[in-house]
């Protein structure tokens, strides 16, 4: 099942819906060869730009999906618009919800002490059926001891929470180590599944706000959000020299 890649700036996205993503996902957990799935915003197409093993990371996944509306936002200013945004947090609940029905496993690696522990329980209540295997937290100095933890219990779905580009840089270098079915990079998802950090409501989801709920409810943030309007005039920048080359 292979979609159509649209390159932003540099990063070339998987044109697909969240569902097609998902089905996508579930083959590959079948194949067990420990792909990995990353989901650049526009902060991540940013620091890709000169952060080469970021790059290289990012281009050999198997499934790249558009988490931030920036992405979708400057794809369309770019002529060449992706199917929709697919957010880190929305394919990872879908993906729980279908490993839960075949009593699938899971192991949450990243965030800080105690918040992958409290992930999981909230995890399996969520969504009976699914094993919560592992779980450890992002504070790690050596990675040899965490993928012997995580082999040994073999799971069908990895979380790597660890920041970017520190996650996206890991599943790459450790694809061939890891005995996982797929894994991916999901930023601070378990904070939110860990109730730490309140997820935007619905309504801010939905016209793809939840960058200015976030930035409401966290104005520390005001710098990495300025990153959004940087993209759309890059974006537009190249839309206008593509523009006059023709």
């Amino acid at each position: 099942m292979s979609t159509q890649r649209i390159d932003v700036l540099g990063v070339k996205f998987d044109s697909t819906s969240l569902e097609k993503a998902v089905q996508q996902g579930l083959a590959l957990v079948e194949q067990h060869n420990a792909s990995y799935v990353v989901t650049p915003n526009p902060e991540i197409v940013l620091e890709a730009e000169h952060n080469k093993d970021l790059q290289y990371a990012l281009g050999a996944a198997s499934l790249v999906l558009p988490d931030g509306i920036g992405v979708i936002y400057s794809a369309k200013i770019l002529g060449t618009p992706l199917e929709g945004r697919v957010t880190g947090i929305d394919f990872a609940t879908r993906m729980l919800e279908e490993l839960a029905k075949r009593n699938g496993s899971v192991f949450l690696l990243g965030a800080k002490p105690g918040v992958a522990e409290k992930a999981g329980e909230n995890m399996k209540e969520m969504f009976p059926g699914l094993r919560v295997v592992g779980t450890h937290d992002g504070y790690f100095k050596e990675e040899d001891p965490v993928i012997e933890e995580i082999n040994a219990v073999k799971p069908d779905f990895l979380f790597v929470c660890l920041g970017f580009p520190k996650q996206e840089i890991f599943m790459h270098e450790n694809t061939s180590r890891l005995d996982v079915g797929i894994m991916a990079g999901l930023g601070g998802c378990l904070d939110v599944f860990s109730g730490e950090v309140e997820r935007a409501p619905d309504a801010f989801q939905k016209a793809g706000l939840e960058w200015l709920y976030r930035l409401y409810k966290e104005p520390s943030r005001f710098r990495r959000m300025a990153k959004l309007p940087k993209v759309l005039f890059k974006s537009a920048g190249r839309r206008l020299k593509g523009s006059k080359d023709e």
